[in-house]
Protein backbone atom coordinates (compact mmCIF):
# COMPACT_ATOMS: atom_id res chain seq x y z
CA UNK A 1 0.00 0.00 0.00
CA UNK A 2 1.14 3.71 -0.90
CA UNK A 3 2.09 5.67 1.96
CA UNK A 4 0.38 8.63 1.08
CA UNK A 5 2.79 10.77 3.58
CA UNK A 6 5.85 10.10 1.61
CA UNK A 7 7.49 13.05 0.45
CA UNK A 8 7.10 14.14 -3.44
CA UNK A 9 10.39 14.39 -5.59
CA UNK A 10 12.05 18.04 -5.60
CA UNK A 11 11.04 18.59 -8.52
CA UNK A 12 7.50 18.41 -8.36
CA UNK A 13 8.16 20.46 -5.02
CA UNK A 14 5.68 23.91 -4.64
CA UNK A 15 8.87 25.74 -5.00
CA UNK A 16 9.65 24.46 -8.19
CA UNK A 17 6.45 24.59 -9.52
CA UNK A 18 6.65 28.48 -9.44
CA UNK A 19 10.03 28.45 -10.41
CA UNK A 20 8.65 26.90 -13.57
CA UNK A 21 5.42 29.45 -13.79
CA UNK A 22 8.36 32.32 -13.56
CA UNK A 23 10.42 30.57 -16.16
CA UNK A 24 7.14 30.62 -18.16
CA UNK A 25 6.56 33.89 -17.72
CA UNK A 26 10.37 34.74 -19.12
CA UNK A 27 9.91 32.35 -22.05
CA UNK A 28 6.94 34.32 -23.31
CA UNK A 29 8.54 37.50 -23.07
CA UNK A 30 11.52 36.81 -24.52
CA UNK A 31 9.49 35.41 -27.57
CA UNK A 32 7.17 38.87 -28.04
CA UNK A 33 10.41 41.10 -27.38
CA UNK A 34 11.76 39.12 -30.32
CA UNK A 35 8.90 39.26 -32.62
CA UNK A 36 9.20 42.82 -31.60
CA UNK A 37 12.35 43.34 -32.75
CA UNK A 38 11.91 41.33 -35.85
CA UNK A 39 9.19 43.75 -36.68
CA UNK A 40 10.98 46.54 -35.64
CA UNK A 41 14.54 46.09 -37.39
CA UNK A 42 13.07 43.70 -40.25
CA UNK A 43 15.56 41.10 -39.59
CA UNK A 44 16.30 38.72 -42.38
CA UNK A 45 13.93 41.19 -44.60
CA UNK A 46 16.69 43.61 -46.03
CA UNK A 47 16.17 45.05 -49.72
CA UNK A 48 18.58 44.64 -52.53
CA UNK A 49 19.92 47.76 -53.84
CA UNK A 50 18.61 47.97 -57.32
CA UNK A 51 20.97 49.31 -59.99
CA UNK A 52 20.57 52.50 -61.03
CA UNK A 53 23.33 53.51 -62.92
CA UNK A 54 22.13 54.92 -66.26
CA UNK A 55 19.03 55.33 -65.39
CA UNK A 56 17.61 59.04 -65.37
CA UNK A 57 16.61 60.32 -61.92
CA UNK A 58 12.60 59.91 -62.89
CA UNK A 59 13.43 56.55 -63.52
CA UNK A 60 15.45 56.18 -60.79
CA UNK A 61 12.91 57.84 -58.07
CA UNK A 62 9.82 55.39 -59.64
CA UNK A 63 11.98 52.27 -59.04
CA UNK A 64 12.97 53.54 -55.21
CA UNK A 65 9.70 54.09 -53.79
CA UNK A 66 8.59 50.93 -55.05
CA UNK A 67 11.60 49.51 -53.36
CA UNK A 68 11.18 51.68 -50.12
CA UNK A 69 14.23 53.35 -50.82
CA UNK A 70 15.21 56.86 -50.70
CA UNK A 71 17.80 58.56 -53.73
CA UNK A 72 19.50 61.44 -52.84
CA UNK A 73 22.07 63.41 -55.50
CA UNK A 74 25.45 64.63 -53.86
CA UNK A 75 27.68 64.83 -56.89
CA UNK A 76 27.91 65.39 -60.63
CA UNK A 77 29.93 64.62 -63.35
CA UNK A 78 30.70 65.54 -66.67
CA UNK A 79 30.66 62.76 -69.25
CA UNK A 80 30.64 63.26 -72.87
CA UNK A 81 29.81 60.07 -73.67
CA UNK A 82 26.86 59.37 -70.81
CA UNK A 83 22.95 61.04 -71.06
CA UNK A 84 22.59 64.19 -69.55
CA UNK A 85 21.54 63.70 -66.16
CA UNK A 86 21.75 60.12 -65.96
CA UNK A 87 23.14 58.65 -62.87
CA UNK A 88 26.90 57.62 -62.88
CA UNK A 89 27.45 56.41 -60.05
CA UNK A 90 25.85 54.87 -56.64
CA UNK A 91 26.67 53.93 -53.14
CA UNK A 92 25.58 51.43 -51.83
CA UNK A 93 26.46 49.73 -54.77
CA UNK A 94 23.75 47.56 -56.75
CA UNK A 95 22.46 43.58 -55.00
CA UNK A 96 23.96 45.77 -51.63
CA UNK A 97 21.29 44.06 -48.77
CA UNK A 98 19.91 47.44 -46.92
CA UNK A 99 16.90 48.36 -44.67
CA UNK A 100 14.29 49.61 -46.04
CA UNK A 101 14.14 53.28 -46.04
CA UNK A 102 18.06 53.82 -46.64
CA UNK A 103 19.80 56.61 -48.18
CA UNK A 104 21.04 56.26 -51.81
CA UNK A 105 23.92 58.80 -52.84
CA UNK A 106 24.22 59.37 -56.13
CA UNK A 107 26.66 60.91 -58.22
CA UNK A 108 24.91 62.50 -62.18
CA UNK A 109 25.98 63.24 -65.68
CA UNK A 110 25.89 66.59 -65.34
CA UNK A 111 22.81 68.27 -67.36
CA UNK A 112 24.69 71.27 -68.61
CA UNK A 113 28.26 70.54 -70.23
CA UNK A 114 31.13 72.32 -69.77
CA UNK A 115 32.90 73.96 -73.05
CA UNK A 116 36.33 75.29 -73.69
CA UNK A 117 38.04 77.66 -76.49
CA UNK A 118 39.52 74.84 -78.90
CA UNK A 119 43.46 75.59 -78.85
CA UNK A 120 45.56 75.31 -82.27
CA UNK A 121 48.05 72.12 -81.54
CA UNK A 122 49.46 72.94 -85.10
CA UNK A 123 52.80 72.84 -85.21
CA UNK A 124 53.40 71.47 -81.93
CA UNK A 125 54.98 68.02 -81.35
CA UNK A 126 52.82 65.61 -80.53
CA UNK A 127 53.87 65.37 -76.78
CA UNK A 128 53.52 69.04 -76.56
CA UNK A 129 49.50 69.18 -78.45
CA UNK A 130 48.87 66.18 -75.62
CA UNK A 131 49.67 68.45 -72.92
CA UNK A 132 47.99 71.68 -73.86
CA UNK A 133 44.91 69.69 -74.51
CA UNK A 134 45.12 68.08 -71.58
CA UNK A 135 45.65 71.63 -69.55
CA UNK A 136 42.12 72.46 -71.34
CA UNK A 137 40.18 69.50 -70.05
CA UNK A 138 40.51 67.92 -73.85
CA UNK A 139 41.74 64.46 -74.93
CA UNK A 140 44.29 63.21 -77.77
CA UNK A 141 41.82 60.86 -80.03
CA UNK A 142 43.48 58.97 -82.92
CA UNK A 143 47.09 59.72 -84.37
CA UNK A 144 46.82 59.96 -88.15
CA UNK A 145 50.19 59.52 -89.77
CA UNK A 146 50.56 62.02 -93.02
CA UNK A 147 53.95 61.89 -94.71
CA UNK A 148 55.76 64.99 -93.61
CA UNK A 149 59.48 65.69 -93.33
CA UNK A 150 59.19 65.86 -89.29
CA UNK A 151 58.09 62.70 -87.65
CA UNK A 152 55.20 63.09 -84.74
CA UNK A 153 54.80 66.85 -85.94
CA UNK A 154 50.79 67.71 -85.58
CA UNK A 155 49.93 69.11 -89.07
CA UNK A 156 46.27 69.33 -88.49
CA UNK A 157 43.46 68.61 -85.64
CA UNK A 158 39.74 66.78 -86.03
CA UNK A 159 37.19 66.50 -84.22
CA UNK A 160 34.01 64.03 -85.23
CA UNK A 161 36.22 63.73 -88.28
CA UNK A 162 36.59 67.20 -89.25
CA UNK A 163 39.02 70.15 -89.44
CA UNK A 164 38.31 72.28 -86.05
CA UNK A 165 39.02 75.92 -86.07
CA UNK A 166 40.92 77.44 -82.95
CA UNK A 167 38.23 79.25 -80.89
CA UNK A 168 35.85 77.08 -81.59
CA UNK A 169 33.88 76.17 -78.44
CA UNK A 170 33.85 72.40 -77.37
CA UNK A 171 32.65 70.37 -74.74
CA UNK A 172 35.60 69.38 -72.16
CA UNK A 173 36.97 65.45 -72.32
CA UNK A 174 36.03 65.75 -76.19
CA UNK A 175 38.41 63.75 -78.23
CA UNK A 176 40.37 65.50 -80.62
CA UNK A 177 42.25 63.57 -83.14
CA UNK A 178 45.36 64.66 -84.53
CA UNK A 179 47.01 64.51 -88.21
CA UNK A 180 50.83 63.64 -87.26
CA UNK A 181 53.84 64.12 -89.48
CA UNK A 182 56.03 60.76 -90.23
CA UNK A 183 59.31 61.37 -92.38
CA UNK A 184 60.02 57.56 -93.45
CA UNK A 185 57.81 54.62 -93.78
CA UNK A 186 60.52 52.76 -91.96
CA UNK A 187 59.65 54.86 -89.30
CA UNK A 188 58.74 52.02 -86.38
CA UNK A 189 57.81 51.75 -82.62
CA UNK A 190 57.80 49.02 -80.06
CA UNK A 191 54.60 47.75 -78.69
CA UNK A 192 54.88 48.53 -74.43
CA UNK A 193 53.11 46.30 -72.04
CA UNK A 194 49.86 48.09 -70.36
CA UNK A 195 48.54 45.43 -68.89
CA UNK A 196 47.44 45.58 -64.73
CA UNK A 197 46.94 49.44 -65.71
CA UNK A 198 44.10 51.83 -65.72
CA UNK A 199 42.46 52.22 -68.55
CA UNK A 200 43.10 55.87 -69.00
CA UNK A 201 46.81 55.11 -67.99
CA UNK A 202 47.29 52.51 -70.76
CA UNK A 203 45.84 55.00 -73.31
CA UNK A 204 48.54 57.59 -72.89
CA UNK A 205 51.49 54.98 -72.78
CA UNK A 206 50.39 54.02 -76.02
CA UNK A 207 49.22 57.19 -77.25
CA UNK A 208 53.26 58.35 -76.19
CA UNK A 209 54.84 55.16 -78.33
CA UNK A 210 53.04 56.61 -81.02
CA UNK A 211 49.99 53.61 -81.24
CA UNK A 212 46.22 53.95 -81.64
CA UNK A 213 43.63 51.91 -79.33
CA UNK A 214 41.82 50.21 -81.84
CA UNK A 215 39.06 48.56 -79.86
CA UNK A 216 37.71 48.02 -76.60
CA UNK A 217 36.65 45.28 -74.96
CA UNK A 218 35.24 44.13 -71.37
CA UNK A 219 35.00 41.16 -69.76
CA UNK A 220 31.96 39.92 -67.59
CA UNK A 221 32.82 41.62 -64.84
CA UNK A 222 32.78 44.87 -65.91
CA UNK A 223 28.57 45.69 -65.51
CA UNK A 224 27.66 49.42 -65.55
CA UNK A 225 29.42 52.79 -67.13
CA UNK A 226 31.66 53.35 -63.98
CA UNK A 227 33.27 50.04 -64.07
CA UNK A 228 34.34 50.59 -68.15
CA UNK A 229 36.31 53.80 -67.31
CA UNK A 230 37.65 52.52 -64.04
CA UNK A 231 38.67 48.92 -64.94
CA UNK A 232 41.91 47.82 -65.88
CA UNK A 233 43.73 46.21 -68.79
CA UNK A 234 44.05 42.07 -68.15
CA UNK A 235 44.68 41.73 -72.08
CA UNK A 236 46.21 42.95 -75.31
CA UNK A 237 46.32 42.52 -78.82
CA UNK A 238 49.22 42.66 -79.99
CA UNK A 239 50.79 41.78 -77.02
CA UNK A 240 54.16 43.61 -75.77
CA UNK A 241 57.50 43.25 -77.47
CA UNK A 242 60.75 45.06 -77.95
CA UNK A 243 61.76 42.94 -80.65
CA UNK A 244 59.57 43.09 -83.29
CA UNK A 245 58.56 46.90 -84.26
CA UNK A 246 55.20 48.31 -85.10
CA UNK A 247 54.33 50.46 -87.99
CA UNK A 248 53.63 54.55 -86.65
CA UNK A 249 49.82 54.50 -85.71
CA UNK A 250 49.59 50.90 -85.36
CA UNK A 251 46.40 49.56 -83.49
CA UNK A 252 46.29 47.91 -79.92
CA UNK A 253 43.01 46.27 -78.73
CA UNK A 254 42.37 45.80 -75.17
CA UNK A 255 40.44 44.20 -72.94
CA UNK A 256 38.97 45.44 -69.48
CA UNK A 257 38.23 44.49 -65.79
CA UNK A 258 37.18 45.00 -62.84
CA UNK A 259 37.77 42.04 -61.33
CA UNK A 260 39.99 42.52 -58.58
CA UNK A 261 41.18 39.10 -57.75
CA UNK A 262 42.11 38.59 -61.53
CA UNK A 263 43.88 42.06 -61.54
CA UNK A 264 46.45 41.24 -58.46
CA UNK A 265 47.12 37.75 -60.04
CA UNK A 266 48.61 39.44 -63.14
CA UNK A 267 50.31 42.26 -60.61
CA UNK A 268 51.68 39.20 -58.88
CA UNK A 269 53.29 37.90 -62.12
CA UNK A 270 54.18 40.66 -63.49
CA UNK A 271 56.37 41.30 -60.18
CA UNK A 272 58.19 37.60 -60.03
Amino acid sequence: MKNKGAERPWYKGWFMIEVYKVAAVLAALLVIVIIFLNLVTRHNRELEVPDFTRMSMTEATEIANKSNLRLEVTDSVFLPRMGRGEIFRQNPPAGNKVKKNRRILLTINSLQPKKVAMPSVTGFSMRQAKAELSARQLRVGRLIYISDMATNNVLGQRFNGRQIEPGTMIETESEIDLEVGISSDEERTFVPDVTALPLATAKDILLDNSLNVSRIRYDNSVKSYSDSISGFVIKQEPEPSQTQPKSLGSAVQLTITVDKNLIDSLKNRKTK
